[in-house]
């Protein structure tokens, strides 16, 4: 009997470090065929360079120190094969490469890779993984069997701190519908003490680790994209109709919070870039499912921009109130993006709050 066939998306904007790490992780997996599919969403950095030259071999992998389990480098050269190509139907590991040509913001980016898997069809399970994750070998097998049978629409594992591996990062998340803010379940408790989570309390699966069905995927379609960054996920959730969410017990990740975009983590404030994009999507996300509570996701975030200003986060309350108002972003966020990103993130204006 053959090992499941797992796909697997990975969008990358200058982490050409990171994903390295993530692709030795994923290339240990054992009991499974992963058909990874790379989307680089307009990298300024080396990343690509990095990933061609890890691929064939040319550089030399050296394992992070901080990693939370061993990594050693794989046998190489591995081809990087283009959008289209055919596959080894026996191949444990296969990598696809695909160049989004512009920054279109993480949901553009997972629906590129999406749709290269789709159209495998031996391919019935897609794993969004966030390349900045460090994967134990037994997971992607774990996701890969998990349900088997039963239908689902997206599928969550427990994501870990790698900075902090004895804490949970997010076993799912809830909504806080007054506000439109999002809640980690189990942020900050001890992994690996504690439960799974009731699957009944989880609203959405997070964007770090999801894995979608193809029959979910046929029904609802692709992640919506004008939200740029933030939120998507919990957008999809909602459009799951009557399809379950499930729960994957015993397959964490290990997760560098928000390496690329300046998401917090413990001990870590966000960055503006994050703040500002965060802040917009809620409130976006808000308009779209819960129209009614647009007054107190406004309240809320005129009580987090004062609370950022006593703590002296000045740039972030700045980035906060800007989005908060509709208005266009700081330098600091707007300076790192592309002209052609930035168009894509801020040319659908929707007025205050959109």
């Amino acid at each position: 009997m053959q090992d499941p066939i797992l796909g697997v998306v990975l969008v990358a904007f200058d982490c050409g470090g990171v994903l390295l790490d993530c692709l030795e992780s994923l290339r240990a997996a054992t009991g499974v065929r992963l058909r990874v599919v790379v989307v680089d969403n307009a990298s300024t950095d080396d990343t690509l360079t990095r990933l061609h030259d890890w691929a064939s071999g040319a550089a030399p992998y050296t394992a992070p120190a901080d990693s939370p389990i061993p990594l050693t480098a794989s046998l190489k050269p591995l081809p990087v094969q283009a959008p289209g190509d055919a596959l080894a139907g026996d191949a444990p590991f296969t990598l696809t490469l695909v160049e989004a040509g512009v920054n279109g913001g993480f949901a553009a980016g997972v629906n590129l890779g999406l749709a290269e898997l789709a159209a495998r069809p031996d391919v019935d399970r897609f794993w969004v993984l966030n390349p900045d994750s460090i994967v134990p070998p037994t997971t992607p097998a774990l996701l890969a069997r998990e349900a088997e049978g039963a239908p689902f629409a997206l599928m969550g594992n427990r994501v870990v701190y790698l900075e902090r591996p004895d804490l949970i990062q997010i076993d799912g998340g809830c909504i806080d519908w007054r506000t439109g803010v999002t809640r980690n379940i189990h942020q900050f408790a001890p992994h690996p003490d504690t439960p799974a989570p009731e699957v009944a309390r989880v609203a959405f699966i997070h964007g770090a680790s999801m894995v979608a069905s193809r029959q979910f995927y046929a029904a609802v379609g692709p992640m919506t994209e004008d939200y740029f960054l933030y939120y998507e996920e919990v957008d999809w959730a909602l459009r799951r109709g009557d399809l379950p969410l499930a729960f994957c017990v015993g397959a964490p990740i290990f997760h560098r919070s928000g390496a690329s975009i300046g998401s917090g983590a413990p001990g870590r404030v966000a960055a503006p870039f994050s703040v500002y994009f965060m802040t917009r999507a809620r409130l976006r996300f808000v308009r779209r499912f819960r129209p009614t509570a647009l007054p107190g996701a406004y309240a809320f975030s005129l009580a987090k921009a004062a609370q950022m200003l006593a703590g002296g986060h000045i740039a972030q309350a700045a980035a906060l109130l800007r989005a908060a108002h509709g208005l266009p972003p700081p330098p600091v966020v707007r300076r790192r993006l592309s002209p052609e990103a930035a168009r894509r993130a801020f040319g659908r204006s929707r007025g205050r709050n959109g």
